[in-house]
């Protein structure tokens, strides 16, 4: 077994931050930073509670909500779990039946599809 822990939800939407305020109300977490960076250019944000996994929000420019619990559009989102060796969780997980995807989009972690499709992501592990 690999040391793996659950880290991260993360929720397409049309807008990451007045989806990460509602978020952050709801639930009294804090949401990070953006500092100067225009609203409408923020691609992906966080809310956090120590010692909680966090919730995430990226845009996604052709978001279409889905039609819960019916219809033509599923619910949808993916999961992201954080690993200490890339390599070794890529074993692990294409050993349980998953899929690299074909469109790997960054360098500290690594996209697979689940035995449905569903996508979920390995990251390297922050230092602490």
């Amino acid at each position: 077994m690999i040391d793996l822990n659950f880290m991260l939800v993360a929720l397409d939407c049309p807008d990451p931050v007045a989806l990460a305020h509602f978020y952050a109300e709801l639930t009294g977490w804090t949401m990070e930073e953006y500092g100067d960076t225009p609203i409408e250019e923020i691609q992906w944000i966080e809310i956090h509670k120590e010692g909680q996994p966090a919730i995430a929000f990226q845009r996604a420019a052709n978001y279409v909500a889905p039609t819960w619990p019916e219809g033509p559009v599923p619910q949808q989102l993916h999961l992201d779990f954080d690993v200490s060796d890339l390599d070794e969780g890529e074993a692990f997980v294409l050993g349980l039946g998953a899929i690299k995807a074909a469109f790997q989009p960054g360098e500290t972690f690594r996209v697979y599809l689940d035995p449905v499709g569903h996508p979920f992501c390995l990251v390297l592990r922050r230092s602490a």
